[in-house]
């Protein structure tokens, strides 16, 4: 058994295989009877509830609170703003009828064709609209402002192309939605809100991201600007891990959402909108897995200390439980989470094993020898290597011992993206290194024309204009014009 747990296909045989394999092996998740969803299984959604708790505080911190808004969304809301409804027409799931009756020609049932809506009601694929149309009820006066609503929510968007986590017909998500009297207010509200996620990514997910702006071709539907945070794969693919979008006030105009200054005058109010979604478990799964299966920095882990116990005989399971459950609550009382494993049913092979696949950061294998010498086995996830060390001190250790692993983890991805980072200057270069993956930092001359002869002939992507680094001007690798400064490249997820 403990070898079937462990048949993954290996990521430099086929990492798409790879990851396929370990979402479905590790119980994160699994492909729903309905074509293009999937069902979060309890281990992985116990995953993402650590981030949206870590995340859903850190939004309270900066003055955010929470709010609910409605799943289904009036077609012609979407109508109002007309770059917004182009982003996501393709995308939209459309209710038309409200009911369904018993199939008189034979069993089941059948829409009912006298139930057709009035206006037909968009599923939700972002909320932009309906939240900005109830806003309009909220404001009135500068005192009203500014709003600083989150959603919990889930989202439609009807991809023909699917894979878990990565990329649902329906996923999981939040997204932040405010109202300010300024311009400057909401900018810096946006670029607040993009280094939240950079904080939560390096330090909850030890995955290092590039803080950046999107180009105008690759910015949100309806925004003046949207800021992201991208992080390198193992297979030097990008993924887009979070946004920010500063949205002018492209929707309170759509909506006509005004509000009184101070001096008396009417104006429109200026606002951002911003997310993350369970795509961030697929960033976790390949920032820092590998082929025995998951890698999860401390912090994100459902349980960080697995205790496995070894015995022979009732006796010495009696024995070796009692002192399971001492070490239990001593790590209890520091924060640690434990989970005590003794499940008779199971060899400790096989728990090993499982555990390992799973990426639990540090296991402890206890048994009736331990017991007469004072000592315990260790061993940790991250560099697969085991250690027996005297009980005493145990939980302290323990403690320091996951922030050392979280923080390893942390410099091995950012080793490895420091390693695949490159910056060239012609364009035979760039058609050159892209094949070999990883970020390139390349000039480009700011036209939409360059960037999508780019896309087409390397299938790469501007990932975004990095918001620190060299910003020395230069000449566009390919049409030789002037550029600012340096896009970051990459082909991506």
């Amino acid at each position: 058994m403990a070898k079937e747990l462990k048949e993954l296909t290996s990521r430099s045989e086929n990492y798409s295989q790879w990851y396929q394999d370990l979402v479905i092996k590790a119980d994160l998740a699994e492909n729903s009877a309905v074509r293009g969803c999937m069902v979060i299984k309890p281990y992985g959604y116990a995953i993402w509830e650590k981030m949206q708790r870590f995340l859903d505080d850190m939004f309270k911190e900066t003055g955010h609170s929470n709010a609910y808004f409605p799943l289904f969304i009036p077609k012609s809301y979407l109508s109002r703003e007309a770059e917004h409804v182009e982003g996501f027409a393709k995308e939209c799931a459309v209710v038309t009828h409200y009911r369904l009756k018993t199939n008189p020609d034979g069993d089941g049932v059948v829409v009912d064709p006298q139930a057709k809506l009035d206006e037909e009601l968009i599923v939700r694929p972002t909320s932009e609209t309906i939240i900005w149309s109830t806003y309009k009820n909220w404001i009135t006066s500068y005192r009203d402002l500014p709003i600083l609503c989150n959603q919990w929510a889930n989202v439609v968007r009807w991809e023909m192309r699917t894979r878990l986590f990565l990329r649902t017909a329906e996923f999981l998500w939040q997204e932040g939605h405010t109202a300010h009297a300024t311009k400057e207010e909401a900018e810096e509200e946006a670029k607040k809100m993009l280094e939240v996620y950079a904080d939560f990514a390096e330090n909850y997910m030890a995955m290092p991201v590039v803080r950046g702006v999107k180009s105008e071709t690759e910015r949100f539907a309806g925004a003046l600007d949207t800021y992201t945070i991208e992080g390198l794969m193992q297979d030097g693919k990008a993924l887009q891990c979070g946004t920010s979008h500063f949205l002018g006030q492209n929707f309170a105009k759509a909506f006509n959402v005004t509000f009184t200054d101070k001096d008396g005058e009417q104006k429109y109010v200026w606002a951002t909108s911003w997310g993350v979604s369970t795509r961030l478990m697929g960033a976790l799964i390949m920032s820092h897995s590998d082929d025995n299966g998951l890698v999860l920095p401390p912090k994100l882990a459902p349980f960080q200390v697995v205790i496995v116990p070894i015995y022979k005989s009732e006796e010495q399971r009696a024995a070796v439980s009692a002192k399971a459950e001492e070490i239990m609550a001593s790590l209890k009382k520091l924060g640690i989470t434990v989970k005590f494993d003794n499940n008779d049913t199971k060899k400790p092979g096989w728990k090993f094993s499982e555990y390992e696949l799973k990426g639990v950061p540090v296991r402890l294998a206890l048994g009736a020898r331990d017991l007469e010498n004072g000592t315990i086995e260790i061993a940790r996830r991250d560099t697969l290597t085991k250690e027996v060390r005297p009980m005493e001190g145990l939980a302290e250790y323990i403690d320091t011992l996951l922030k050392d692993i979280q923080a390893n983890i942390y410099q091995k991805a950012l080793k490895y993206r420091e390693a695949h980072t490159i910056t060239v200057d012609s364009y035979e270069e760039f058609k050159e290194k892209i094949e070999e993956g990883g970020f390139i930092l390349a000039h480009w001359d700011g036209t939409a024309e360059t960037e999508a002869r780019i896309k087409e002939e390397t299938k790469a992507t501007i990932r975004c204009i990095p918001l620190e680094g060299d910003k020395t001007p230069g000449v566009d690798m390919l049409t030789g014009k002037p550029s600012k400064c340096r896009a970051l490249f990459a082909r991506a997820y």
